[in-house]
């Protein structure tokens, strides 16, 4: 089994590309490791299990949209986008309740 290190790439075209040029390596390992009976250990079974386990949110269409338009602009897709959008407004809520907590103590 050949031993691939995928790069840090800009943009998914680059990674689709970088995938594209090694599928040869990728595609004997996957069939030694259907052979060997490894296929269904590590990050692909890891993957699937954590995808599972995912809640799902429901958004009004036009916040969906809006959010579409916004990742688009960004280049980047829109899971990624909305993840990293409650990311940063679930901090922001933490920060501003911290503040407020430190507030109410009495000096």
């Amino acid at each position: 089994m050949i031993k691939l290190v995928v790069p840090k790439c800009a943009t998914e075209k680059e990674e689709a590309e970088w995938w594209d040029a090694h599928m040869d390596i990728v595609e004997s390992n996957l069939i030694e490791a259907m052979r060997n009976g490894t296929a269904g250990r590590g990050t692909a079974k890891r993957l699937m299990q954590e995808a599972r386990e995912r809640e799902r949110i429901a958004l009004p269409n036009a916040d969906l949209e809006r959010a579409k338009k916004l990742s688009r602009r960004k280049k980047v897709d829109l899971q990624t986008y909305v993840s990293e959008l409650v990311h940063k407004a679930l901090d922001r809520e933490e920060a501003a309740a911290k503040r407020a907590r430190t507030a109410k103590k009495p000096a």
